[in-house]
């Protein structure tokens, strides 16, 4: 089961506005803050692509028991 679309959209809006918030964070925090932003994006750009692997696990699944 994918993703809503609703989920996927607010999920794009926050990466969106997270990379924005890295750009200018690099020109004017510490370093601590970058790292902490860009630790939030990978877990959102993660959270796509655990989902698609359990869609995968789940159909591998599905196929096993139907043979």
């Amino acid at each position: 089961m994918a993703l809503s679309k609703s989920v996927q959209e607010s999920l794009n809006e926050a990466e969106s506005s997270l990379r924005n918030a890295l750009a200018f964070a690099a020109r004017q925090e510490r370093p601590v803050v970058c790292n902490q932003i860009s630790k939030m994006l990978s877990e959102i750009e993660s959270i796509g692509s655990f989902d698609e692997l359990l869609d995968s696990l789940t159909d591998l699944r599905n196929d096993i028991n139907n043979k």
